[in-house]
């Protein structure tokens, strides 16, 4: 477009809701609700794990403009193995979602700035099968989105600091990979700021010397605080409410969801 570039699937949405026969499904607010905790539910039906994993797997291709449903199709997706009746609604929700923000996409302006931020946040013990924690990182250069992603992580953390710091420490790679890809444009930046809405986590990475409570945390993760001392990066505190990261880790209330939505640079463009 003149002032920018609009990215959108919407062409793909509809032969996708078409594909599974939810084209006349009632749109839905948001991709999942605030109370939902999907388990491995035994006691439910199971349910066709092909055509669940055909939905599952059509999805994961549309949040490549679509970050506002990467974490409830992540997690979704951790039950492909054995689907239950469960887990076959909250992936239909989605769906219904989808239908009713057909034409919502990201909006890249033109003559954005080429300050780089990254968002870090993480959803302390929220996995319901191991109690394993969520994290969510989004980076932006200038107001734009380039990367996200939602990941459980792979060790249990004992404490909300932790799980925080282990985001964190995600984060930076994050941030080290865009400083170094924008040198080959020639662009190099001094620092770039971890946003983050954990003052423990914060802490952490600041403090050399090595706490009684971070022993049990895994040494790889204090890469983080390593490159904090060598001013690679700096790490910043957010208020809870804006981390837009924090659309990546948990289901979200219809107003909270709105908020980050926009603040994730995401539009609506009908043409």
């Amino acid at each position: 477009m003149e002032d920018g570039i609009f990215f959108n699937q919407s062409k793909y949405i509809k032969e996708m809701l078409k594909k599974f026969g939810l084209e006349d499904s009632k749109p839905m607010k948001t991709p999942m609700s605030s109370d939902t905790k999907l388990t491995k539910g035994e006691e439910c039906e199971s349910v066709d794990s092909t055509k669940y994993r055909g939905m599952i797997g059509s999805l994961l291709y549309l949040t490549a403009s679509r970050p506002d449903i990467m974490f409830s199709v992540c997690l979704c997706a951790r039950f492909q193995e054995a689907p239950k009746t469960s887990h076959l609604k909250a992936i239909k929700r989605i769906f219904r979602y989808i239908k009713g923000t057909t034409h919502l996409g990201l909006w890249y302006p033109k003559r954005t700035g080429i300050e780089t931020v990254v968002y870090a946040d993480s959803d302390h013990a929220r996995d319901y099968v191991d109690q394993k924690s969520t994290s969510g990182i989004c980076t932006f250069v200038g107001c734009c989105l380039t990367s996200w992603f939602s990941k459980k992580q792979t060790a249990l953390a004992i404490s909300t600091t932790e799980a925080e710091y282990v985001s964190a420490g995600k984060a930076c790679q994050q941030a080290l990979w865009m400083k170094q890809a924008l040198i080959d444009y020639d662009v190099r930046l001094d620092d770039v700021p971890i946003m983050c809405d954990n003052k423990g986590a914060i802490d952490l990475s600041k403090n050399p010397v090595q706490h009684s409570r971070t022993k049990h945390i895994e040494i790889r993760h204090h890469f983080l605080r390593d490159n904090v001392q060598k001013g690679h990066i700096s790490i910043k505190k957010v208020p809870s409410v804006d981390n837009i990261a924090d659309i990546l880790t948990k289901p979200l209330k219809r107003e909270l969801f709105n908020y980050l939505r926009l603040g994730l640079g995401m539009m609506e463009h009908i043409p």
